[in-house]
């Protein structure tokens, strides 16, 4: 079995060693989830050595034949961005749990479902077959849905049913765009490989087929970035998860959305990307727009995270855009890759900052206020001068602020997209003086000025928080100063994709 197996499989062990545990063994049960979760992160660390950085090409293939009579085989393998994504799905997952600790209703059912996610997540992003990939993606709803519906606020169940719904909508419209690609490829070679697939490309001009398979996986993606109009079922589930639900939801779940579409839009339909490239970029401006400002609307501290996600995405599916652009035209190559590099390298960022932001929510309102309204505080840096350090420096990461990890990956996008798409761009960077706006407003009103005599006598972060917080920080900063070593492993991803829009 290869490392790549077997990160895949290790917390799937832990979900059946959990299966023997006594429900009532609490603390037996955080510490055989913590051993496997870190087990996992350290065996995707050791895809590393293995991995061939002289290579653009999808490396490490492990496959075995599942279902031959229809051409359906367990197939994995990495690149340069799935290797970032697995990896930083891993390390989330442990901070998760750490975070977690606090939760006592349930504890082993909590911590079952975390475990079976995490491997719908990796399974997701090293999945090589069609028909192993739905099953993965399908798999991340399933356990959400019940993290939400059983662990959430005070609307979970409203907030579980429209996420599930949502998302099983844009499932259904992949599997559709799925056979079609089956279907229309030689019966005597018909196959559900992914690069078999990318290679043959059966759908390449046959029109309405090829437009309907097309918006099929667009349907489904977007619903998971989510892009305008498609992202109102974000803001209820971020509020009614549990913290540690709307870590992952919003640091690795989302990136399942955009990841498809450089995984999988991209190279099988290039031709049908480019021609549809305008309406994507036209609701990804929107999006950027229209998510800063409603942030900057909001008085819950998460709900106005919530809605910068929808902004920060918007830029991923801007760069994703201006690359789809760029079919058939080879003078824009490396103005496409440099986009492709800031689209994957933000949705790294995006998970480390927004993981963070979550948790620094989840830290004042879980166990100390009980509240979010970013009115009801004042003067907190004062008051908790360690969460305050922590929480500003998260905060100015997602606002783009030079020398953290934020800023790097939005600079590469714009760089790379207006080379292609000067005018939406040039709208786009509204954004960031929106973002940057609602951010400094918020650091005004909940860490600066003079303190609320209601919140004097509450405690700084704990050893525990300060466990699950200080790895993101540290990597906002280390790859905000130098991002060489990630840039290098993505732009094996972008050099490749972008060789395949022609």
């Amino acid at each position: 079995m290869s490392i790549l197996s077997i990160t895949l499989f290790l917390p799937l062990l832990g979900v059946v060693a959990l299966m023997f545990i006594p429900r009532d063994n609490s603390r037996l049960v955080r510490q055989v989830t913590m051993v496997f979760a870190v087990l996992t992160f350290l065996a995707s660390l050791m895809i590393v050595p293995g991995f061939d950085f002289s290579t653009r090409a999808i490396q490490m293939i492990e496959q075995a034949s599942w279902i031959p009579s229809i051409g359906i085989q367990y197939k994995v393998g990495v690149d340069g961005m799935s290797l970032t994504l697995v990896i930083m799905t891993t390390l989330l997952t442990i901070l998760s749990l750490i975070y977690s600790y606090r939760v006592e209703d349930r504890v082993k059912e909590y911590n079952l479902l975390f475990l079976l996610l995490e491997v719908g997540m990796i399974g997701a992003f090293l999945a090589l077959d069609f028909f192993l990939f739905y099953i993965f993606f399908e798999l991340t709803l399933v356990p959400m849905y019940f993290l939400i519906g059983i662990w959430g606020g005070p609307r979970k169940e409203y907030a579980a049913i429209k996420f599930f719904l949502y998302t099983l909508v844009g499932s259904l419209a992949m599997l559709l765009a799925i056979l079609l690609l089956y279907f229309n490829l030689p019966a005597d070679a018909r196959t559900f490989d992914v690069l078999k697939i990318t290679e043959l490309r059966p759908l390449a001009g046959k029109g309405l087929i090829a437009a309907l398979a097309f918006w099929g996986f667009f349907l489904s993606f977007a619903i998971k970035v989510p892009m305008f109009p498609f992202h109102t079922w974000l803001p209820d589930a971020h509020v009614e998860a549990p913290t540690a639900g709307s870590v992952i939801l919003a640091a690795v779940l989302l990136k399942l959305g955009t990841y498809g579409f450089i995984r999988f839009s991209l190279p099988i339909f290039p031709d049908m990307f480019a021609q549809f490239a305008p309406i994507v970029t036209v609701l990804a401006v929107i999006g950027i727009v229209y998510g800063a400002l409603v942030a900057m609307a909001q008085t819950d501290m998460k709900k106005l995270v919530a809605y910068s996600s929808v902004n920060h995405m918007g830029y991923v599916m801007l760069a994703i855009a201006a690359a789809a652009s760029a079919y058939n035209r080879p003078e824009l190559a490396d103005a496409a890759a440099t986009a492709l590099n800031g689209a994957t390298l933000n949705m790294l960022a995006h998970g480390v900052i927004t993981g963070a932001l979550f948790l620094i929510v989840g830290v004042i309102y879980d166990d100390r206020t009980h509240t979010r309204g970013v009115n009801d505080f004042g003067g907190l840096w004062a008051i908790l001068p360690k969460y305050g350090a922590i929480a500003i420096t998260a905060m100015f990461a997602s606002l783009g602020l030079p020398g953290l990890m934020g800023f790097v990956a939005e600079f590469l996008i714009f760089v790379g997209s207006f080379a292609i798409l000067p005018v939406p761009t040039a709208i786009a960077a509204l954004g960031i003086v929106i973002n940057a706006a609602f951010f400094l407003w918020t650091i005004q009103r909940v860490f600066l000025g003079p303190s609320n005599p209601k919140w004097l006598s509450l405690p700084d972060v704990t050893p525990r928080e300060m466990w699950a917080l200080a790895p993101l920080i540290l990597l906002m900063i280390v790859f905000g100063v130098y991002p060489k070593p990630l840039i290098d492993i993505i732009n094996l991803t972008s050099v490749q994709v972008v060789s395949l829009l022609k």
